[in-house]
Parts: C-alpha cells; structure tokens; sequence
C-alpha cells in the first residue's frame, strides 16, 4: 500500500506531510530521492550561506537516496542524479507514485518512469502560469507538452487559486482535481499571542526598534527577483511624518546585503536591520516583532512560503501580485495589501493601506484563521484523498 514519491531532495516544507499521511491516514510512503544534500547541510547559492536546517527532514517515513553529498557541498536541484530511479521503483512497487514537478531534469526523469511503470500516478507541483515570463512559442510547447502528462496523470493536486487555473486552463477535468494546499509545518514555531506577549518586545529592543516604530519585515533571500530594494525606494516615497516612523528588517542573506545596507544609508536615511539567515526554531520572534511582512517580488515566486509563516503568526502582509499565494492568503483590507509587481510607487500606496491593519487582535486572528486552511493536515489530506481515489483503498 505504499505510496512512492520522487522528489530532488528532502525539502523542509515537504517532509511533514509524509510523516502525517503516515500517522493520520496510515499511507506508508517511501520516497525515492536524488540527493541528500539538505540533509549533510549545503551551500546555497542565493543565500549566500551554507544551510543546515533545524529540523528532522527524515523522520517518520522511509526514504531511498540515489545519491549522497558531502556537508557543504552546493545545494542544486538540477545536478541531483537519478540513476538508480527506475530500479528503485521495481523494488519498492508501490500502490501509487507521486511526483512533485517538472523541472529539473530529474523530475522530468521520474514522469517518464513514473508513466511508464502501470502504477497510478499522483502529481502534485509547483503549477502556475503567472511565475516565469514565457516567449509565445515556449508557452504554446509547454501547454502541448502539460497536456500530454496531465492526461496520463489519475489524480492532479491544486496547492492553490492560481495552481487550480493552470490546470482548469490546460482542460483538467474537475474530477480529477484534489486541492493539497502550499504549507508550511508549524511545530518549530511559537506563534500564539502568549508568544507574541513574550516575545515582541524582547527581540524589538534587542534589535534597538522603539516601541512607537512600525518594522516593515523582508524574509527571504536578498536577491534582485525578490525586490527587497524596491522596499527602501518605497519608503522614501512616503510622507515623512509616516517615513520618519519606519525601521526595516531584512531577515535573511544574500547578493543584495551589501547594497541595501548602501541604500538604506544614504540621504533620506532609512532605518535598516539586517538580521541575517535564521532557521526555523528562530524566527517567530522576528515575526512577533513586526507590525507587517513586506514581499515585493519582482518574478519567480510560485508560491512565496514566508506570507504562510507571517499568516500562522498573525502578520498581515503587503506582496505583490507576482506572489503566487497572494489570492489564497492576503486579503486586501482584511489580512494585507497588494500591489503591481515592480513599482516602488504602488508599493508605497499598499503600505499607507494597510496601516488600518497594524497592531490589531483581530486581524491577527483573521490573518491564523487563513492559514490554518493551507496547513500540512489540509495538505496530506488532499493527498491522501487523491491516493485513495486513484488505488480503489477505502478511506
């Protein structure tokens, strides 16, 4: 009754819902991956540092790696090997196979072998239409080709409003579509108000914010598809009765440190703490400190996994609408703002809005309310739902 997954590498965000579908809905699953390279600790190219994660990536299901890494060797997805995938497979003959994308080249690997072994086939991916520009010939190639594999597949997983389009768009049938939200796992974190109480004022004076500032938060990698520059154009943008009332805090590391740090000193000064890369166990007191999570991403963000951490600490949100969780999780005036990709100015005007929003239970509370729908339970649920449908197993 085992369910295979095929995946790069353990993944953070990924490895808890194994673990539920095993406790909660007694799925066994094993997965088959590239490379361990998350697990010995990597260097990853866009934060700049090495990464060692704080939680257990491996416990609670079985796993098959094709490949093992050296700590600190370069965390790349797209080098992972997938030799050995098929034979794996054969000797694991699952009840069903689960695979969770199409790029890079080991995913694309593992739909060929996925098809061709007679297993039903579970796919659950980071699908969208809206993260990557595309000529006109590569997106007419890439629906012919999704077409072709979503026909083939028996169960397709939506993790959110804009996943669900791409595949209502590409023709997928209703009935084969099972929502498995975009989440994020919970238990490193301290994010009730007992926390907050505890926890606000400690790391805002510890980081030297008074009590009267409003601490725009960045959490992410500093690189330029993320837009944390567009953060400090923006701010300047402001009235200064408001701007002078700004602290940023950029939690994370990348190429751009060295240049905010540039930016935010010159004239108008704006306020800046870097904080640096923080692992799981220690970001809530960053959250709890803010007063509102910025995300200005310019491109590239499928999904944007911090809105769900700021969301689960009741931390409303301003993103642009290149995020791709923005119509799941910001609701403008309730939960955040959004604005157009790329445009300080727009930017500044989301910001204004969604003072109303700041310092508010209730809208700390709407914005957990929120997130709790896009939780690992509600994820390995659609999964778990999805197997079930596709292997004939009662529930």
């Amino acid at each position: 009754m085992t369910l295979a997954v095929l995946a790069t590498h353990p993944i953070q965000y990924q490895a808890p819902i194994y673990r539920v579908l095993g406790d909660r809905w007694r799925i066994p699953v094993t997965a088959v991956y590239g490379s361990d390279f998350s697990l010995a600790g990597y260097r990853d190219r866009e934060f700049g540092t090495t990464v060692s994660w704080d939680v257990d990536l491996a416990a609670g299901y079985d796993a098959v790696f094709l490949s093992r890494a050296t700590a600190g060797s370069p965390g790349r997805p797209d080098a992972v090997s997938w030799r050995g995938m098929a034979a794996a497979l054969r000797r694991l003959a699952p009840r069903a196979l689960l695979l969770t994308g199409y790029s890079p080249r080991f995913h694309q690997v593992a739909c060929l072998h996925a098809l061709r072994s007679g297993y039903p086939v579970l796919f659950r991916g980071e699908t969208t239409d809206h993260a990557t520009r595309r000529g006109r010939l590569k997106s007419l190639a890439r629906d012919v080709v999704l077409r072709w594999l979503y026909r083939r597949c028996t169960r397709l997983l939506y993790v959110g409003r804009r996943s669900y389009a791409h595949f209502r768009r590409l023709g997928c049938p209703e009935d084969k579509l099972v929502f498995s939200p975009y989440c994020v796992d919970t238990s490193p974190f301290q994010a009730d108000e007992t926390a907050r109480d505890r926890l606000r004022h400690r790391q805002r004076e510890a980081a030297g914010v008074p009590e009267h500032a409003l601490l725009l938060l960045f959490s992410g990698k500093l690189v330029s598809r993320k837009g944390p520059e567009l953060l400090v154009d923006a701010v300047r943008q402001l009235p200064s009765a408001l701007r002078d009332r700004i602290v940023l805090g950029f939690l994370g590391d990348g190429e751009l440190r060295g240049a905010l740090e540039r930016s935010a000193g010159a004239s108008p000064v704006v306020p800046a703490r870097l904080f640096g890369f923080h692992n799981q166990r220690e970001v809530s007191s960053f959250y709890h400190a803010a007063d509102l999570l910025v995300l200005p991403s310019r491109e590239g963000e499928s999904w944007g996994l911090v809105v769900n951490d700021a969301s689960h600490h009741g931390l409303p949100a301003v993103v642009s609408d290149a995020v791709g969780s923005a119509p799941d999780l910001v609701i403008p005036g309730q939960t955040g703002e959004t604005f157009p990709a790329g445009s300080a100015r727009h930017l500044a005007a989301a910001l204004e809005r969604s003072l109303p929003l700041v310092g508010r239970a209730d809208v700390r509370a709407r914005c957990r309310a929120v997130a709790k729908d896009y939780g690992v339970e509600a994820a390995a649920h659609g999964i778990a739902r999805a197997f079930f449908a596709a292997t004939g197993r009662g529930r």
